[in-house]
């Protein structure tokens, strides 16, 4: 028996066959490359049904399959709103999928969810009842679970704290990302070192090598390595807005564990130190010390990995209502 994981992200897709005990018999990863609307979901169902085909040949019966998206997954309706892919605003995804699925369940979940399942099953949550995923990459989100169970939320937004107000006053810039995310996503580093570039033409540091255009989060860590001051200020602040926002989320769900994930945690996982002793500055003095922030165990496999896992769990439950 078997359970297939898709974790879709906005630069590629993957795919995973695992056992019931999270063992991986079979993966593969696609670049979406410049794919839009249905085309990405043709890769999704196209290559979904390859594996199940495989799978078949192998004698090994898949169960249920788990997709993870990123954005939001409107699990009444079966559809995904994704920001990162175009046509995505309510894409009828479950419909699609269902169509190469021979009556085995579909079950899709938002991204954030996904990670922290992820790292319950096999990461560096595992045996918690309460931890956060803060997945910081182009974007920011929380995979949040309580009393051992996924926030969702009322309509499936729960986690979505790139919108985290975290400084003042509003600014319009904000409404299009949020202010946490403005600031301390792997797009915020980017975006604060190019308007820097753009408003100094006379500045000559290591942040200088990159045009203003191309630089990414990666540029701005490898300049801070190298002394770069304007780059040590962009990553000071960073720090200081990942360590408000965990404070938040400390004081709000005395979590046993904070999990660091995303593309930036990377080349950022040597500054979670630093993180938790702002975090300190912020947080219900009791409950920051009883948490623990570590970096995710998994890295870019957590979102197939946590696909794969609330496939079975959704399948139990289903299972169990029947």
């Amino acid at each position: 028996m078997a359970l297939l994981g898709i974790d879709l992200g906005g630069t590629k897709v993957a795919f995973a066959r695992f056992d019931r005990d999270g063992n991986i018999r079979d993966k593969e990863t696609l670049a979406i490359d410049n794919r839009r609307g249905t085309e990405v979901g043709n890769l999704i169902t196209v290559t979904a049904a390859l594996m199940l085909a495989r799978a078949a040949r192998e004698g090994d019966t898949v169960e249920a399959i788990g997709l993870s998206v990123p954005g939001i997954s409107r699990r009444e309706r079966g559809t995904v709103w994704a920001p990162n892919i175009p046509g995505w605003d309510d894409y009828p995804l479950l419909k699609e999928v269902m169509t190469i699925a021979e009556g085995i369940p579909v079950f899709i979940e938002s991204d954030r969810s996904c990670y922290i399942s992820g790292e319950i099953w096999k990461g560096n949550a595992r045996d918690c009842r309460d931890a956060i995923y803060l997945a910081i990459g182009t974007g920011i989100g929380a995979g949040i679970t309580v009393n051992g169970n996924i926030l969702r939320g009322a309509h499936d937004i729960a986690g979505a704290i790139g919108w985290m107000a975290l400084a003042r006053p509003f600014k319009s810039r904000y409404a299009i990302c949020g202010n946490f995310e403005y600031y301390a996503s792997g797009g915020g580093i980017a975006r604060q070192a190019a308007e820097f570039l753009d408003k100094h033409e006379e500045y000559e540091g290591e942040l200088r090598k990159t045009v203003s255009e191309k630089i990414t989060a990666q540029d701005v860590f490898n300049a801070w390595r190298k002394g770069d001051p304007h780059a040590t200020e962009i990553i000071e602040q960073a720090v200081e807005f990942w360590g408000m926002a965990a404070a938040n989320l400390v004081s709000l769900f005395n979590p046993e564990k904070i999990i660091f994930g995303g593309g930036v945690f990377g080349p950022a996982l040597e500054l979670i130190p630093a993180i938790k002793q702002e975090a300190e500055k912020w947080a219900q003095p009791i409950s920051i010390r009883q948490v623990s922030f570590e970096p995710s165990a998994l890295a870019g496999d957590a979102g197939v990995y946590g696909a794969g896992f609330l496939a079975m769990k959704n399948l139990e439950e289903q299972r169990g209502n029947s």
